[in-house]
């Protein structure tokens, strides 16, 4: 037999190497189908990203569920399924998803919200706030019958978060006697109730019902203060949140405009 020379010892090692480390990447081998590491890693990213951490169980579990998938989608091919057009229908709408995702994590990431753009956003919301900001009580009944008997049950001396906790149909604060804590005026409240809470002064309640969209309320302002804005790093990472979103729709926005659609 032919003696092999030295550099072909290394270039058999360095195959034998390669076919190891190929070897070593995969997870396991399904009737000779070979289940990659990157699909064990994005299946531990994502698990991760749920808030699990990378342990040795963690990855056995996920490693035998790999195994399961392999075995029933191996059976399903051998059945022809993937060939049926509602299930191309689905992995095309899934696979239209992932590349979405890619695009616009990609997106945010090459066009990052500049600390100047947080910091000039804050202080324009900072300055668009209300003056002022109201600790209310309420009660939300449905009709304006009733609430005009209660009103006339409180001129009367009767007690506000008692009748609060017996009939008010808001669950978010019928328990603390119809405390609303310190509300601030603006969009995310109904224009007739703020209208209304601002008009009273502390301690008094109002003398006809108020209507919005969920009821008739009864409303007694207890104090009121001036605003004070959250702190910046409190709320910077809702405003970057917020910015990102507005860069995408714009993004998304100028693409429709420039695309063929017939």
């Amino acid at each position: 037999m032919m003696k092999m020379t030295k550099f072909q010892c290394l270039l058999a090692l360095a195959a034998l190497l390669a076919a190891a480390a190929a070897a070593a990447a995969d997870v396991a081998k399904v009737n000779g189908v070979a289940i990659p590491q990157s699909r064990l890693d994005a299946f531990i990213k994502n698990a991760a990203a749920q808030g699990q951490q990378d342990t040795p169980e963690l990855r056995n579990r996920i490693r035998d569920e790999l195994i399961t998938r392999e075995v029933v989608v191996q059976e399903a091919m051998k059945k022809g399924l993937d060939k049926n057009p509602d299930v191309q229908a689905q992995i095309e709408f899934q696979r239209q998803g992932a590349l979405i995702n890619a695009y616009l994590q990609d997106y945010v990431k090459a066009n990052p919200i500049t600390e100047e753009t947080l910091q000039a956003e804050y202080e324009k919301a900072k300055a668009n706030m209300p003056s002022k900001e109201y600790h209310a009580h309420h009660i939300l009944v449905k009709t304006e019958d009733e609430a005009k008997q209660i009103i006339a049950q409180l001129k009367k001396g009767g007690n506000f978060e008692k009748i609060a906790a017996q009939k008010s149909l808001d669950p978010g604060s019928k328990n603390r006697g119809g405390d609303l804590d310190w509300l601030s005026p603006g969009p995310n409240l109904a224009k007739p109730f703020v209208d209304a809470m601002v008009k009273l002064k502390k301690g008094q309640t109002t003398d006809t019902p108020v209507q919005t969209q969920f009821g008739w309320h009864v409303i007694r302002v207890d104090d009121e203060r001036q605003a004070q804005a959250p702190p910046f790093d409190q709320v910077k990472g809702q405003i970057q949140q917020q910015l990102q979103n507005q860069a995408v729709q714009k993004m998304i926005a100028d693409l429709r405009a420039k695309a063929k659609v017939e």
